[in-house]
């Protein structure tokens, strides 16, 4: 009898794959994809952090044993990961990582030092010396604020301020409406990143006490270049269904700049500098270890 494989490590595997509209299933031993006419796409979990499942997608029992016995997380989303719905165990049933980002948030010192780096990612230079979180909290609030009326004013929109009211969703005018459909797209790609890389929406930084606290840091960081631009867009065009357009956009947007690629080593990179001991896999383990040369594949049918 051949001894029994051990699971490749996250540093030698592919980030993600995204697969639509087939039939996740376990045939001749293989973890394959089965669409509408019988066509079998095999797909190496084994070699995969992560696998998106996208609308149109069934998922068989033996398939999830797999994946988990494989160390590959299981996330179900929209197309192109403009919403989150559910996901498997994250992180290859490592602790560290969240252990890590706890260490972290608890930290003030290591909290303020990454509140920083987000700061300078975002705006592009370094954070004002001597200021607590709550200081930076209000420092972006204000550039935020003037980035929405720059770019309202760019797209010849109509801007009275960022009004949004969930129990409320058409209450709001027509850029509040795309802006808030645009984002709640970009909260689910971040999401499935944070998962997949092995820590928690909750724990954030910049923003706490939510359950999606660090998916809202996250998104933040690309927030300004990807959809709230594509957001005023739409909004300039006055379509009859705009949060469907906006959709549309957003995820036609997020295949084409592969942005999972950049938002995963981002957070690898976020939480270095807090200056704690970055988690190590050992070399038998299957928690996740990013870097910038791994991509994001597809598989399945296209519509």
């Amino acid at each position: 009898m051949l001894p029994r494989l051990k699971p490749l490590p996250m540093k030698e595997r592919a980030s993600l794959v995204f697969v639509e509209r087939g039939r996740l299933d376990v045939l001749d031993g293989a973890f394959v994809l089965v669409d509408a006419e019988g066509v079998r796409t095999h797909i190496p979990v084994g070699g995969l952090a992560c696998i998106l499942l996208e609308p149109g997608t069934r998922v068989s029992h033996a398939a999830a044993v797999l994946a988990a016995r494989a160390g590959t997380l299981l996330v179900w989303v929209g197309e192109a990961g403009v919403r989150l719905y559910a996901s498997g165990q994250p992180g290859g049933a490592r602790s560290d990582k969240l252990l890590y980002q706890a260490s972290l948030a608890l930290d003030e010192g290591a909290r303020l030092k990454v509140v920083r780096q987000m700061f300078s990612l975002r705006f592009g230079e370094e954070a004002p010396d001597k200021r607590s979180v709550d200081q930076l909290r209000g420092i972006e609030g204000a550039r935020v604020r003037a980035m929405y009326k720059l770019l309202a004013r760019q797209f010849s929109v109509p801007w009275s301020g960022r009004n949004y009211d969930h129990r409320s969703w058409g209450a709001g005018d027509l850029a509040n409406r795309c802006l808030s459909a645009a984002t709640a797209c970009l909260y689910g790609v971040s999401e499935a990143a944070i998962l997949a890389a092995g820590y928690a929406p909750a724990i954030g930084f910049l923003h706490t006490g939510k359950p999606q606290s660090f998916t809202y840091d996250v998104a933040d960081l690309f927030k300004f270049e990807t959809v709230v631009p594509a957001a005023f867009k739409v909004a300039a065009s006055t379509p009859d269904d705009p949060e469907r357009a906006t959709r549309l956009a957003c995820r036609d947007m997020f295949r084409r700049t592969r942005i999972l690629k950049r938002i995963i080593p981002a957070i690898e990179d976020v939480l270095a500098t807090g200056g704690l001991p970055v988690p190590t896999a050992p070399e038998d383990s299957v928690g996740p270890a990013f870097s910038d040369e791994e991509g994001i594949g597809d598989a399945g049918h296209r519509g």
